[in-house]
């Protein structure tokens, strides 16, 4: 058995485990591994694009949309228009920080009085009081201190830029660091950093509680997946927009970096983890801690939960007019993390993410909040190798196994579930434990295993299959043909042993029949009457053996085995006796000479394979059990019947009514054998074709007792009945002669046939 299946499938198998160790040198990154990584990035993104996140009202976005800058003005306002709002917020909306998406590197001379100094200074430096009143009026003008003083304490967030671009010119002033190389106490972590800045004005800076760089971290495909939190310049470690305005709105005055331990960094077997490297973040806000956990530069994964928008609802968005203008509900900003930004197009702040080509940038910043409010990171595990490795070697060894012994219909259902189940493996880890695992590893050799597969079947397997249809094809129905094609290894023509059944067929009279129509109508007549049986035949699953002329020969039981061979090849029978009625009526309507057949059948062991010479040769049975058959056929016309049965049959298939004919002795067979009648399904017979067929049983009983008298006023009765039965008056006409012949004490009932 084993060495069976090695012979048929040892090499599928051993191309399977190629390709599972090709995954796992992938997985272990000793691959190329270019596409996977698309593969991998698609899904992830799919996976992003599927969830939904509920409105977090913790969070308001103030939009410089395209309503305010209609009313207000357009972009950039002076800083005393700034100031006010950041006063309504605070003063009036009582928000709980206030974080600027936007950057206020250059002065504000929009009030101008820059003009009117020029003037005191050259036109009206001659006239008396006008250069004082304009340095008295320099608080009232000067928009810059102004906005400095509506952020000077309160809970604001300013926003600036890094950069390392070698023409990039530093200016403005940095917030405090979150904390400097000196507090690593030496440990070296992987943070990017930047040589250059664009800061906000000094007194706006330094009178803001905090600021937060806004560098969008794009991947190759220009889509932003996450973005960083911490970044180095010079000595120092910065915030980010979204860590510092966090902080804010949960009252931290601290950030405690979190390093990885010598046992942590062992343990995990990621070669890019040095010992010492930054793993979280702790701020010291209240009640509790808040923590942290950072992937790879000091990054976190961006959790979008929807496309984004003031459509999108995971945030309220607010227009910064109605702020101004105090129609927006106190309730709606009251205690809330509030972030001004923009949507408008024009002010370019829309930005690629995987979920929506145009997303607001400040909604990316929003999303990182929402994650640290709630401790909600999406993260990729330290085990994800081993997770990866497994998932794999299970995914391999699995398929690589069934595949190749499966149909190509269960094959694709074990692809399809396969696929399902590491898709949905992988996703119930990403939504319910936040953990981000590569996947494309695994469903590519799920796909590599199928495609291999089906290339083998189609190109090996079906060559087989097609060998298989030329040598059953036109024996067997196609659906027999397909199951052997599937299996071809199971069949052969080889010669062997079987209990089968025959079925034999043929046309009554079809001599006077050829006589009577000229040779197309006869041709017409024979071709409708074989086309109709043989559809009967192959209709049950029976194997057409061959046309002898007007007669058919088929055989039930090869070259698929059917257990119920006998059973299926009586009910065809008496199908084909249906047939020929409605062909028959047909024929007469036609003007053609009436159709009808007669049918033997029988059941025994045969050999049955491919026979013939060497010109000619054909899949067809020999035997007794054969001839018997065959004899059968051609006494059905003495006994007046359709059709003629073997008792081998009768045992084979109880479950028909039959009417016993007779016990016949046929030429060269010394034994007598029963013959019997179907008359239909068992279940099928009513109550008076019962007392019918038991009254005739009962005559028939009386015969083989030469008990003339009682079995003539039997089959007198009988007759009466049905007087078309040809089988009761071949009885009274037996009756008759027995009456005037005596057969003898030691006459056994058999009738003999010295014919075939």
């Amino acid at each position: 058995m084993v060495r069976r299946l090695l012979s048929r499938f040892g090499f599928r198998w051993a191309i399977a485990l190629l390709l599972t160790l090709a995954a796992v040198l992938q997985i272990l990154q000793y691959l190329p591994a270019t596409l996977v990584d698309r593969m991998d990035v698609f899904l992830y993104d799919a996976r992003m694009r599927v969830q939904r996140g509920d409105l977090d009202p913790r969070i308001v976005i103030v939009d410089i949309d395209e309503k305010s800058l209609a009313e207000v003005g357009r972009w950039p306002w002076s800083r005393d228009v700034v100031a006010q709002l950041i006063e309504k917020l605070d003063g009036r909306y009582h928000a709980r920080a206030i974080s600027f998406d936007v950057i206020f590197s250059e002065k504000d001379t929009s009030s101008g009085y820059g003009t009117l100094e020029a003037l005191a200074r050259k036109e009206f430096k001659d006239v008396s009081g006008f250069g004082r009143r304009v340095r008295e009026l320099r608080p009232v003008f000067d928009y810059d201190a102004r906005m400095a003083a509506a952020l000077d304490g309160r809970p604001t967030v300013l926003g600036y830029f890094l950069s390392n671009e070698p023409t990039a010119i530093t200016k403005g002033l940095l917030p405090a660091p979150a904390f400097t190389v000196a507090d690593l106490g030496g440990a070296q972590i992987d943070s990017l950093a930047y040589q250059s800045f664009t800061g906000n004005l000094e007194e706006l800076q330094g009178a803001a509680k905090a600021g937060g760089f806004m560098n969008p971290t794009p991947d190759p495909d220009g889509n932003i997946r996450r973005l960083i939190l911490l970044a180095q310049v010079g000595d120092n470690y910065y915030e980010s927009l979204a860590l510092a305005t966090a902080r804010v709105g949960l009252g931290a005055s601290r950030i405690k970096p979190i390093l990885f331990s010598e046992k942590e960094t062992r343990l995990s077997g990621d070669a890019h983890l040095e010992y010492g490297a930054l793993k979280a973040l702790r701020l010291n806000s209240k009640p509790q801690a808040t923590y942290i956990p950072l992937d790879r530069n000091l990054t976190v994964r961006i959790n979008y939960r929807g496309p984004g928008g003031p459509r999108g609802g995971q945030y309220r968005y607010v227009s910064a007019v109605d702020v101004l203008k105090d129609r927006a509900p106190v309730d709606l900003l009251a205690d809330t993390i509030v972030l001004i930004g923009t949507t408008s197009a024009g002010l370019k702040d829309l930005r690629p993410a995987p979920v929506n080509i145009d997303y607001p940038g400040v909604e990316m910043h929003a999303n990182i909040i929402t994650s640290i409010l709630d401790g909600d990171f999406k993260q990729e595990p330290d085990f994800s190798v081993g997770l990866q490795l497994v998932q794999a070697v299970v995914v391999g060894i699995l398929l690589g196994l069934l595949l190749p012994v499966l149909t190509p219909l269960l094959s694709i259902l074990v692809s399809l579930g396969a696929a399902a189940g590491v898709i949905g493996t992988n996703y119930w880890m990403y939504q319910e434990l936040n953990w981000v695992v590569p996947v494309a590893a695994s469903l590519l050799l799920v796909i590599a295993l199928f495609v291999f597969n089906v290339a083998w079947g189609y190109l090996f397997e079906y060559r087989k299959g097609r060998a298989m249809v030329s040598l059953f094809g036109e024996y067997v129905a196609p659906e027999l043909v397909a199951e052997m094609a599937a299996n071809p290894e199971n069949y052969s023509m080889e010669g062997e042993s079987r209990d089968l059944t025959v079925l034999f067929c043929d046309v009554r009279g079809f001599t006077t029949i050829s006589e009577g129509l000229d040779p197309n109508a006869l041709r017409e007549y024979i071709n409708i009457y074989l086309t109709a049986m043989s559809e009967d035949i192959r209709g049950n699953r029976g194997t057409l053996d061959k046309y002898i002329g007007d007669a058919v020969m088929a055989f039930w039981g090869a070259p698929v085995e059917l257990p119920d061979h006998a059973a299926r090849a009586v009910a065809t029978a008496l199908k084909m006796q249906e047939t020929a009625r409605a062909l028959n009526e047909n024929f007469i309507a036609r003007g053609w000479p009436p159709l009808k057949i007669g049918i033997g059948l029988n059941t025994g062991e045969m050999r049955v394979g491919d026979m013939g010479s060497k010109i000619r040769r054909a899949y067809t049975v020999m035997g007794d059990a054969v001839n018997l058959g065959s004899r059968l056929e051609g006494i059905t016309k003495v006994y007046g019947v359709g059709i003629a049965v073997g008792d081998a049959t009768t045992r084979a298939a109880p479950q028909f009514a039959y009417r016993e004919l007779d016990r016949v002795r046929v030429k060269g067979k010394n034994e007598p054998v029963p013959i019997f009648e179907p008359l239909g399904l068992d279940a099928g017979i009513d109550a008076a074709q019962r007392a019918t067929l038991d009254q005739w049983h009962d005559a028939l009983r009386l015969v083989r007792e030469q008990q003339w008298e009682r079995a003539g006023q039997l089959l007198q009765a009988l007759h009466a009945a049905q007087p078309d039965d040809l089988l009761y008056t071949l009885y009274l006409e037996r009756i008759a002669y027995y009456r005037d012949h005596p057969p003898g004490p030691d006459w056994d009932g058999v009738t003999t046939f010295e014919t075939k």
